[in-house]
């Protein structure tokens, strides 16, 4: 395996785990990142103290001070400049993100080019942060609102995209003039020394304070110290729906702010008029993209009873053809899991499945051989299930899709794919307008984001990314989600010789 990409990006054996560019700190105790892909060492990361972390949220405080009273648009001239740099270290980085966490080549580099997108996006938007202004009740008064930034954002990001979602956050948080505190996964830790090596870089050509963007390397606890630290305005979590649960209940605790996203349990509805050509593309890659492990993948398929078993069947097939192995491989479609816990969790709920009396149509297990050293391989696997299942109900991370059949009308199908707890994406495949638009309706899907003739994954930066129910309610990168990561001020001007007030109260001396 050819890791020149490591060197390329700065990285050593020991990388410091707190905050890139600060010399005063200094690790004790180090985290291993290995490979999913061959199950070796690919470097260490230092687990940030109490006392380092107390220093960078102080150091991140002095940096607000600096960054706040710049303008808008020349801190998107920073984040600018940082997205130039992520061309530059475009394939390395994607190199890294592959290797680190498991996904494919060609999706290690579209989520730097995600990461790029973004840093385009906001550069735009830190020129239009707009307040709006109303008419005053009382005369030669003048009313408007403006907006301010917040702070610290703290990020505390999931492994499963390991750049791209800190990018979504901490490119719009800084252009609203906020300084960020990162705690990446401790599963995928080099990836976040990688992104601070290249922004430190862009920092110190400018001039200015490190403490902008910071990381933070540790388990738990370390996002335990996060999300009861008042001096944190916003605490931006992804990860499962346990997680968010505990962080929300810490955040709302302090009367902080929280922004979740959690998990989802993704549907496609296959309507008689689908093309099956797009079922077939849309399912396949939302099934097993990833290796099952976005938070957008399709977990569940519902699909009208009279075209069920021609469905079934490309999909059998379509699975028999899949090429498993090593993601940096072009060749290979699916690459492996995060970690072994996470291949004893997929058999667990093949097993789960069983037991609740489900049919097993393409059986799903674990790879061996020397091709799949690192034990992390796995054969996606395809049920047949009832929604009601306690198995379909739960969010698997893992390559298992389930088949579910209904009857009757759209409505029908709508219900089932809304009957989970989880709220994130969804989709539907139909030529016929009125289903489509009866989907998109108010009383149609539930989840944040509803697509048509399209799959559950490959969110658009552009549009606000995020879901309901379990799934948090929060909303990141694009449309009008820079909000999140400012607050609102409304200010009254009176340009007159008296004071007169609201409602016509009268109050005379």
């Amino acid at each position: 395996m050819n890791t020149s990409f490591l060197k390329k990006l700065h990285l050593e054996k020991k990388n410091n785990g707190t905050s890139i560019g600060q010399k005063d700190f200094k690790s004790d105790v180090y985290i291993d990142s290995y490979s999913p892909v061959d199950g070796k060492l690919i470097g260490s990361v230092g687990v940030t103290s109490r006392k380092d972390y107390d220093k960078v949220v102080s150091k991140a405080q002095q940096a607000f001070v600096t960054w706040r009273e710049m303008p808008a648009p020349k801190r998107g001239e920073i984040v600018r400049q940082y997205g130039d740099e992520l061309r530059k270290y475009k394939d390395a980085l994607g190199h890294l993100v592959s290797y680190e966490m498991g996904k494919s080549l060609q999706e290690g580099l579209g989520e730097v080019q995600e990461m790029i997108d973004i840093c385009d996006f906001a550069v735009g938007l830190s020129r239009q942060l707009y307040g709006l202004t109303m008419h005053s009740e009382r005369s030669q008064h003048r009313m408007y609102e403006q907006w301010h930034p917040l702070g610290i954002v703290g990020i505390i990001s999931a492994f499963n995209f390991p750049v791209a979602v800190w990018s979504w956050n901490a490119m719009i948080a800084m252009v609203c003039g906020d300084v960020c505190i990162w705690k990446a996964s401790e599963k995928v830790p080099l990836c976040a020394v990688a992104c601070q090596n290249i922004l430190a870089k862009v920092l110190k050509n400018n001039k200015l304070p490190d403490g902008i963007s910071s990381i933070v390397t540790g388990d738990y606890q370390v996002g335990e110290w996060m999300t009861s630290d008042t001096r944190i305005s916003l605490i931006s979590a992804t990860g499962s729906v346990r997680m968010g649960k505990i962080v929300g209940k810490a955040v709302a605790e302090r009367l902080g702010r929280s922004l979740l996203e959690l998990g989802g349990n993704n549907a496609i509805i296959v309507t008689p008029s689908a093309d099956l050509k797009l079922v077939l593309t849309g399912a396949v890659f939302g099934a097993v993209g990833t290796c099952g492990q976005r938070c957008t993948t399709t977990r569940r398929l519902i699909i009208h009873e009279d075209i069920y078993d021609q469905v079934k069947d490309i999909l059998v097939k379509a699975y028999k053809q899949l090429k498993i192995g090593n993601p940096l491989d072009a060749k290979n479609h699916v690459g492996p899991l995060i970690d072994k816990a996470a291949v004893e969790m997929f058999l667990n709920a093949i097993k789960a499945a069983k037991d609740q009396g489900a049919h097993v149509l393409v059986e799903g297990g674990a790879l061996k051989g020397k091709d799949y050293d690192s034990g992390c391989y796995v054969k996606p696997a395809i049920i047949e299930a009832e929604n009601h299942m306690p198995i379909v109900q739960h969010e698997t991370f893992a390559p298992i899709l389930y088949l579910i059949k209904y009857k009757g009308g759209v409505e029908d199908a709508i219900a089932l794919q809304n009957g989970v707890p989880q709220g994130l994406s969804s989709a539907i495949m139909t030529t016929n307008l009125r289903e489509a638009e009866r989907f998109l309706c108010s009383a149609g899907s539930d989840c944040g984001i509803a697509n048509v003739n399209i799959g559950t994954s490959g969110a658009e930066i552009g549009g606000a990314f995020g879901g309901e129910k379990e799934t948090g309610g929060g909303r990141e990168s694009g449309s009008d989600s820079w909000k999140l990561y400012m607050r609102r001020q409304t200010n009254t001007i009176n340009y007159s010789t008296t004071i007169p007030l609201a409602q016509g109260i009268k109050f005379d001396l």
